[in-house]
């Protein structure tokens, strides 16, 4: 016996017999194609790594991946079939799993928040300190506007001790911020860099992302902007497919994170921003790949926080425990 203990441990640390001998990564016996579809902004910028890895692969797991400005885009192709994992924004996945009849699952949370509040000038150090100012931004009833709001409130403030100008797009937004001293503005990011950097008066005031974990108390939620989703068909018939792009899109997300410029190139090749713009943005976008339990908690949290603001912005009701992938 203690023979073949010893003969079984050589083989484990030869890489012979790996059943039983510590993590084993997952593998796929077939060829599989996962169409995966992303938007032009941070929920995409965590994927070029993979996205880059894959483009010589001939065997195993392959990725096609296509780009889209909206999100209006990608769910028509998520509901016939054509897309298989999509980068979406948080709320709409919640909206789009009950419009598909629970068809869908979150696997992980590829991008936390990337809303700041941008200041030309030096009065704002606190959410207490937007009381009795403009606020410009975009995003009227979308998540913009119901994460201003839950902060206000966590804040001890309302709506009422701000006034809020709604634009329609965020360059109209970056324009008053040029144009106008001690202006206020709410912005997503890379226009927040875009915007600074041709301005130097302009100064990030408020990190929303970090606000939000500052009043949550026994709370878990946390700012979530984007989220990875698959179809629930694909997931029974490549379940293995899709661990095995859990761990490429951990890897890609944290190699971003640690690698600005090298990534920055990609992102400019894949269209998305400059990559002069994404070396200064991608340390504020927040990128990641969270799963598992605590990725239950962040985005349930954080869809409950807009569903006592507005049901219709997750789709009329919080979705159950089958929306969320934790195995």
């Amino acid at each position: 016996m203690k023979k073949l203990i010893r003969i079984m441990l050589l083989l484990c640390m030869t890489g012979i017999l790996m059943v039983g001998c510590g993590k084993k990564e997952s593998t796929v016996e077939e060829d599989v194609t996962i169409h995966i579809a992303g938007l032009k902004g941070p929920t995409s910028m965590g994927m070029v790594k993979m996205i880059e890895d894959k483009k010589e692969v001939q065997t195993g797991v392959r990725y096609d991946f296509a780009m889209y400005t909206t999100a209006d885009e990608i769910v028509p192709k998520i509901v016939k079939g054509e897309i298989d994992i999509a980068a979406i924004p948080a709320n709409l996945a919640a909206v789009l799993y009950q419009k598909t009849e629970k068809g869908i699952t979150v696997i992980d949370i590829n991008t936390l928040g990337v809303l700041y509040v941008v200041e030309n000038g030096t009065s704002i150090q606190s959410f207490a300190d937007l009381k009795g100012k403009t606020i410009y931004m975009t995003g009227k009833g979308t998540t913009p506007e119901y994460a201003l709001n839950y902060l206000l409130e966590k804040n001890g403030l309302t709506r009422e001790d701000v006034t809020v100008e709604f634009k329609t797009e965020a360059t109209e937004v970056a324009s008053v911020l040029q144009n106008t001293e001690n202006a206020i503005g709410l912005l997503p990011q890379p226009f927040v860099t875009v915007a600074c950097s041709q301005n130097e008066a302009l100064r990030i005031a408020l990190d929303l992302t970090e606000e939000w974990d500052k009043v949550q108390g026994e709370e878990k939620s946390s700012l979530v902007t984007g989220v990875t989703v698959v179809r629930n068909e694909f997931l029974e018939e490549h379940p293995e497919a899709v661990k095995i792009f859990l761990e490429e899109h951990k890897a890609s997300a944290d190699f971003v994170n640690q690698n600005v410029e090298e990534a920055a190139a990609w992102i400019e090749s894949y269209d998305i921003v400059k990559a002069a713009v994404a070396t200064k943005a991608i340390p504020y976008c927040n990128i990641t790949c969270i799963t598992g339990k605590d990725m239950k908690d962040k985005l349930s949290g954080y869809l409950n926080s807009l569903f006592e603001q507005n049901k219709e912005s997750v789709g009329g009701q919080l979705p159950d425990e089958a929306f969320y992938y934790t195995k």
